[in-house]
């Protein structure tokens, strides 16, 4: 009998464990991590909250400006008048969110990719390099950011704009990312804040 009842405690309490194991992870997002060779999928609609639009815009930064704010997940390209043109992006994951003030030092078309170590050393299956096309995790387009490995880029999960998933590169969809690299030149001024303006 008290066999039983241990049995019948040990199970409860396993339960209940095994319950709320799994309610903490439905809590976090999910974490695809880089995906070489998924072709984005363009009919993902976007959130209205992550759609390029035209918003008013108060700073005193010139007109041609990046701003990216990583707590709003929000590019803005900052517009005369008080205006900008605001994309969604997806931004680092947490322990990978930076700020500083750095200039677009290249920009490329369908770009190359090749991980940083780093990446590699966290993500092994990664390949050691990949051609630019449409399942490049860089998408369709690229502008890098001063000396670092950073870049502004497309990518081949639309899904994920508007989430902290990268490793520190900022993430646009495809058409939106093509509409910025047409717009912005070599040179061009980015500033990287982790908290919005007050």
């Amino acid at each position: 009998m008290m066999g039983l009842r241990h049995l019948i405690c040990f199970t409860a309490t396993a339960i209940a464990l095994a319950c709320s194991a799994t309610h903490g992870f439905a809590q976090q997002p999910e974490d695809p991590g880089d995906q070489p060779g998924v072709v984005a999928d363009d009919s993902v609609e976007l959130d209205p909250e992550w759609r390029k639009q035209i918003v008013y815009y108060r700073t005193t930064e010139p007109p041609g400006t990046l701003i990216i704010s990583t707590a709003e997940r929000h590019l803005y390209l900052v517009q005369p008048g008080g205006r900008a043109i605001r994309y969604g992006i997806g931004v680092g994951r947490d322990g990978f969110q930076w700020q500083g003030l750095l200039s677009i030092t290249k920009k490329a078309e369908w770009p190359d990719w090749t991980p940083p170590p780093e990446m590699i050393q966290r993500q092994p299956y990664l390949p050691r390099f990949m051609a630019g096309g449409p399942g490049n995790p860089l998408g369709a387009r690229a502008m890098y950011l001063g000396g670092t490995v950073y870049r502004i880029h497309g990518t081949n999960q639309p899904q994920t704009i508007g989430t902290k998933i990268s490793s520190g590169c900022f993430r646009l969809v495809n058409t939106d990312v093509a509409d910025l690299y047409d717009r912005v030149p070599v040179g061009t001024k980015v500033v990287v804040r982790q908290k919005p303006e007050l």
